[in-house]
């Protein structure tokens, strides 16, 4: 793979950008993405088919390896493009970071969780930023998408950066385009979904919007880098703090003997004013459990209070238990016995349908709240044949799924659905299940009911 940018040495300011801009019309530009993962490898899909040369870089050595051979390391990932990319000589994965002088841009997708007191870790954002600032040369754009409190470009990135001697805006570039995968979604994918781009100055949001430009369908120009990040923020606070409101609606209505799914359903009719969203038995992935929490964290230094935010993660956060406590209710009432001493199967483990992503995923919650309980517990998830190690549920790693057939589903006491992949065979379930406790509503939307089936 060719080296990024010679012919740019002696240039400077305006004059850099434009030669830049000009080597992203020729597609000559490459493109260097850190983090392989449920962002990175998407994002490198769509710059090589496109006709970018793309270098990923990742600190897992064996992933490395096995993207260079073609292999899927995330299920939903096409092969077929992967190969593509890598036939054509475009796509190349290393975990030799030294290499990082070698891109023109440099877009970073590595995680940013959150510590056991549920406070920002930008651990793995500061290292990254010190592997590029250790090899950073004269017209390198730099663009965080990695999401993020306000204001972590200009004072976390920014400073380790130009420790490299080099001096934001006039020797290299920063900006931040917050990443919006929605893995498994069909309808759309990286290259089809707008990308926002906000800049540490008017050159860098100049040349990273023409980056993006080429990539993606329409880029949205905002202000700043900070405002890139409260967008992000923004849209998933959103989803939560919506979540949570249908979450408390399933239980008032489940009192008062309403179906909050068919409440949903009717209220989703009216053409204005009404967008739907979906309970469930906790939230789950990277986002959404995760983000709102960076805001509430950024908020205490202005001394502001995030009261919708918080309520919103405490009622999400309860909805595990909430689960468990319906699967109890309903065992005594069904089966005449309670939790203890009764084997569960749980029907996926992944925190969405249809990926084999496991981050956040309450299965793992209810798991461990079932087992405390006193009852043994099984999983079937075609996505996820073995569950991987995590930070706050390492004692559940390398549990395997098993098979469903009539025979294996009677010997369970009852099933949970946890989440609804679409290949899994709720009819075979429903009508060998001594009980189905379906907190997706996966049943009723393949049309079964039954007095077994109970919804939670």
């Amino acid at each position: 793979m060719a080296l990024g940018g010679n012919e740019t040495d002696g240039l400077h300011g305006p004059a850099l950008v434009a030669a830049l801009k000009e080597k992203i019309a020729r597609k000559l530009l490459l493109v260097g993405i850190v983090g392989l993962g449920y962002v990175g490898i998407p994002l490198a899909l769509v710059s090589a088919r496109v006709g970018f040369p793309v270098l990923g870089f990742d600190i897992d050595a064996e992933r490395v390896k096995r993207l260079n051979k073609g292999e899927a390391v995330i299920k939903h990932i096409r092969t077929d493009v992967l190969n593509e990319a890598l036939a054509s000589k475009r796509f190349e994965a290393t975990d030799n970071f030294d290499r990082l002088a070698e891109p023109d841009a440099i877009l970073i997708a590595v995680p940013t969780p959150l510590t056991k007191h549920r406070e920002p870790d930008p651990l793995s954002v500061e290292q990254t930023a010190r592997a590029i600032a250790k090899r950073l040369r004269r017209g390198q754009l730099v663009v965080l998408e990695s999401t993020t409190w306000p204001g972590t470009t200009k004072e976390i990135l920014r400073p380790i950066l130009e420790t490299s001697g080099l001096v934001c805006g006039q020797d290299f570039f920063l900006a931040f385009s917050p990443e919006r995968e929605d893995p498994g979604n069909q309808q759309f994918g990286t290259a089809t979904i707008p990308k926002v781009v906000g800049a540490e100055d008017p050159l860098a949001l100049d040349y990273a919007t023409a980056l993006y430009d080429a990539l993606i369908v329409k880029t949205v120009p905002v202000s700043s880098s900070a405002t890139a990040e409260a967008v992000k923020l923004t849209e998933n606070i959103f989803r939560s703090v919506n979540i949570a409101l249908v979450n408390e609606l399933k239980v008032i209505y489940d009192k008062m003997g309403i179906d909050v799914w068919e409440v949903i359903d009717a209220a989703k009719t009216k053409p204005f004013g009404f967008m739907p969203f979906y309970p469930g038995p906790g939230l789950g992935g990277h986002c959404i459990p995760i983000d709102p929490f960076y805001l509430t964290w950024k908020a205490r230094e202005f001394d502001v209070t995030t009261r919708f935010i918080e309520l919103a993660g405490q009622i999400n956060t309860a909805m595990p238990q909430y689960v468990v406590d319906r699967l109890r209710e309903a065992m005594d009432r069904t089966l005449k016995r309670g939790l203890n001493g009764a084997s569960i199967l749980i029907i996926g483990v992944a925190y969405k349908k249809n990926v084999d992503d496991m981050r956040e995923s309450p299965s793992l919650r209810l798991i461990e709240l079932i087992e405390h309980a006193g009852a043994s517990v099984a999983y079937h998830d075609p996505y996820v044949p073995v569950i991987p190690m995590t930070r706050e549920h390492a004692s559940l790693a390398g549990r395997k799924s098993v098979p469903i057939t009539a025979a294996t589903i009677k010997d369970f006491d009852a099933v949970l659905i946890a989440t609804d992949h679409d290949d899994v065979d709720y009819k075979l379930l429903a009508a060998n299940a001594k009980l189905v406790v379906d907190t997706r509503n996966a049943c009723a939307r393949a049309g079964l009911s039954g007095p077994n089936l109970v919804k939670a």
